[in-house]
């Protein structure tokens, strides 16, 4: 698995939260089709789409979220290797975007293909396997932008 730089890709994610029943954040994570690991819902650049245009209409089609995401830059970066078909990997930089959920729909594209589990930001942290995510939930968690009843 020989990775350099021109094998580097690069992805938009959601992380997406919301304020729980007892008004403390909350994060969502998703399960990735292929291994079952918990991640955030993320894809391929779009023609015509803004990065964080991408990361929230992955959040829609992986997850069924709608929602508004804050700020127009991306909250950090981490990277992983994505498995091809035919047993090949490449490195991917993976731009997380904020995106604050307003809707859960019943209805949407991967419905049936993954589970979704509302956490704390420190149990979302501990469940995801690649440590750039880890960081970037625990770092934003605390931060102003995140807490319930504010907005960006």
């Amino acid at each position: 698995m020989a990775r350099t730089k021109q094998d580097r890709r690069v992805q938009y994610a959601a992380l997406p939260f919301r304020a729980g029943p007892d008004g403390a954040t909350q994060v969502l994570l998703i399960t990735s089709r292929e291994t079952g690991r918990w991640v955030i819902p993320k894809g391929w650049p779009m023609r015509g789409r803004k990065p964080r245009e991408v990361a929230a209409r992955e959040a829609f089609e992986e997850a069924g979220l709608e929602g508004v995401i804050v700020g127009k830059l991306a909250v950090g970066s981490y990277h992983y290797a994505k498995g091809l078909p035919g047993g090949e990997h490449v490195l991917c930089e993976v731009r997380v975007f904020l995106l604050l959920v307003e809707r859960e729909l019943a209805e949407f594209p991967e419905r049936g293909q993954r589970q979704a589990r509302w956490t704390t930001p420190d149990e979302a942290a501990a469940l995801v396997d690649e440590g750039g995510l880890s960081e970037i939930i625990r770092r934003t968690a605390g931060a102003r932008f995140m807490r319930p009843g504010r907005k960006g």
